[in-house]
């Protein structure tokens, strides 16, 4: 975390594992876009990753990942988009790599998403049992529309940067070198500009257009805690671990 010229840089920093978020990482980022609001000095936020990724989402690295990964993971989730999306200052998501699960339904939740055109962008739920969470079922149809929202989300493809920015996903897009420099170009834009006004802003186009997020993230909890009981969902999780393909049964 850095406070520069009125942005806010907080930098998810387990390069190790691309930035899953455990537990600990994942209030931490919550707590600090929270406190923004009451921050003088911090005029933006700006949410970015270290090394080849934004970030893969929860972290369910282990043999017996399934029976640790709980409710308490989704609340994290949800606090994670509540605070972005109430917050009455811009948040600018700096994707600098891959963007999964709720790694990726928190880039989506920024004012303004600025990806590297080697980024990607992967609802990668489905892949062990589980359905989208973080309002990604809400933010994702508000930018692309239905029919790419379900193509993301049972699919579990990856959206190349590309791709994402075409369709809508996303602002804006720089090769991977001039990506640092368009970044702090916003953020400089942003820092400079009319508080009152942006945050005005926000909260009208938030309201016209964010307006199921608060249902989502309910109906996103209920489903993934009724999931996460399923022999589907440790099946997903044991196979991720074990790198291989799961075996879905329905049950």
């Amino acid at each position: 975390m850095r406070v520069e010229d009125g942005a806010l840089w907080l930098t998810l920093n387990r390069p190790h594992v691309f930035n899953a978020l455990s537990a600990e990482m994942a209030d931490e980022l919550a707590a600090l876009v929270e406190q923004a609001t009451a921050r003088d000095d911090v005029r933006v936020v700006v949410v970015t990753g270290t090394g080849t990724a934004f970030s893969t989402g929860a972290d369910i690295s282990g043999a017996d990942a399934h029976e640790h990964f709980d409710v308490r993971a989704l609340d994290r989730a949800n606090r994670i988009i509540r605070a972005i999306t109430t917050l009455d200052k811009p948040v600018v998501a700096a994707v600098n790599g891959i963007a999964a699960g709720v790694g990726c339904s928190a880039a989506l939740a920024a004012d303004l998403v600025v990806a590297a055109e080697s980024a990607a962008f992967l609802l990668a739920f489905a892949r062990i049992g589980l359905m989208p969470d973080g309002g990604a079922t809400a933010t994702v149809a508000a930018s692309i529309g239905r029919a790419r929202a379900m193509r993301m989300a049972l699919l579990a493809d990856p959206l190349p940067a590309r791709e994402a920015y075409d369709a809508g996903l996303v602002t804006h897009l720089a090769s991977d070198e001039e990506f640092p420099a368009l970044v702090e170009t916003i953020v400089r834009r942003l820092a400079a500009g009319p508080p009152l006004a942006f945050a005005a802003t926000k909260k009208a186009i938030n309201a016209a257009t964010l307006g199921p997020l608060e249902g989502a993230l309910e109906r996103e909890r209920t489903g993934q805690t009724v999931l996460l009981r399923t022999a589907d969902v440790a099946e997903g999780m044991r196979a991720f671990s074990e790198r291989r393909r799961p075996v879905f049964g329905g049950a």
